[in-house]
């Protein structure tokens, strides 16, 4: 016998919204006829759109939802609504950050399960606040970690999980892309102008340190320490109704974080630098036998056996090519979008079936993370991330610089 869920999806006409909880996850989720469970019975999904713009709205559900499932579905421009509504069993959240805790807050008080994206909060007291909040209540809740389900990501789980690393050494992330500021006329923004607006939870730590933080955990355990810096490259960009602002928000952060096992990662961020790398993202994790180095999706390797040997000689041309010694990684026969993985796994939680790590709680361990960055920086200092998550610290309440 099927059974159905009922999900509230605010903040569903912003880009990540739209194209990776709406189109690529609950979309395709009803397009395969639902979520299998362990009972053999398959688990459906009926999304409820919820934002401010009704024409958006329409449009993703009288246009998008015909063209992908052959039939339109429910919108409302009203939140409160919503989540009162007796039929409404999950409220998810992907609208702005600063919003973020008012919409949780006002779901667990309806007794509704919630899921949301990342960051849960801006300010540590909130993030500690909800779980709090999430926990008392008995709520089943879960935050977005969409990174844990890339394939390259799992690529480096597997291949520590083989010990094919030998002693881990030292990680390196690189992320980033130019994100065009809007002055370059038929160049526009690719990212939203509240990205970098701290006012309104913008802000490149904010946003990719609580990514580093759960990557990192599951990866090499917990993060002992870390020391930040951060910089506003682009003073100016152009919004969404073509008017120039200030940028208030940090476009690049530069962190090296301390694990607890003593391994040292080095990540750098950027919305302000041009891509000669793999990937928009990659990471590097370098051991006594073997390194290798993830993308998003593809995974390189190179064990010792095949390491070259260089010997340093400015006064010639290099004559070693350094990609030849790596070797790719066979690539999965079906690779799921991440984001739909772990709605899955969330959506089977929520009926009963498995449980779902990704809380709230561990939500707050990526705010931890952003605002100890953001005390480094303001504080040109070594934090630790767990000296935050502390109730009785008043620094639990830092606000950002």
């Amino acid at each position: 016998m099927d059974k159905k869920l009922t999900v509230a999806l605010h903040g569903v006409t912003g880009r990540m919204g739209t194209n990776q909880h709406f189109m690529r996850s609950i979309l395709a989720i009803m397009k395969q006829g639902g979520v299998r469970l362990a009972s053999g019975d398959m688990l459906q999904v009926e999304p409820i759109l919820v934002a401010r713009e009704e024409s958006k709205l329409r449009h993703l559900a009288e246009e998008v939802a015909v063209r992908e499932i052959g039939r339109a579905v429910e919108f409302t421009t009203d939140l409160d609504a919503v989540i009162a509504d007796s039929r409404v069993d999950i409220v998810f959240d992907a609208g702005v950050t600063p919003h973020r805790p008012s919409v949780i807050r006002q779901a667990v008080e309806q007794g509704k399960a919630v899921y949301c994206e990342k960051p849960i909060a801006i300010e540590m007291a909130d993030a500690l606040e909800l779980a709090d909040c999430c926990e008392q209540a008995g709520v089943k809740n879960g935050v977005v970690q969409d990174k844990l389900w890339l394939p390259g990501i799992r690529h480096l789980r597997t291949l520590r999980d083989e010990g094919f690393f030998g002693k881990i050494l030292s990680v390196r992330g690189e992320f980033g892309y130019w994100v065009f500021s809007g002055h370059d006329g038929d160049r526009p923004a690719q990212r939203p102008s509240w990205n970098y607006r701290a006012e309104d939870g913008g802000g490149i730590i904010i946003d990719m340190f609580c990514h580093w933080q759960y990557v990192l955990n599951d990866l090499l355990g917990p993060i002992e320490s870390v020391l930040a810096h951060a910089a506003i490259d682009i003073p100016e960009r152009i919004d969404e109704q073509g008017d120039a602002y200030a940028c208030t928000a940090d476009d690049a952060a530069y962190a090296i974080f301390e694990m607890a096992s003593g391994v040292i990662c080095q990540f750098n961020c950027s919305w302000s630098t041009r891509v000669r790398r793999d990937d928009l993202l990659t990471i590097q994790i370098d051991g006594t036998h073997g390194s290798a180095v993830a993308g998003l999706r593809d995974c390189w390797v190179q064990s010792l056996g095949s390491t070259p040997q260089p010997v340093w000689n400015p006064d010639i041309p290099q004559p070693i090519n350094f990609y030849e010694g790596w070797r790719k990684l066979p690539s999965a026969t079906h690779e799921e979008n991440a984001f739909k993985t772990e709605w899955e796994l969330f959506l089977k939680h929520v009926a009963g079936e498995g449980d779902f790590p990704w809380s709230i709680r561990s939500g707050a361990d990526g705010v931890a993370l952003a605002q100890a960055g953001m005390t480094s920086w303001r504080e040109r200092r070594w934090v630790k991330p767990q000296e935050l998550l502390a109730p009785d610290n008043p620094s639990g309440a830092a606000s950002r610089s």
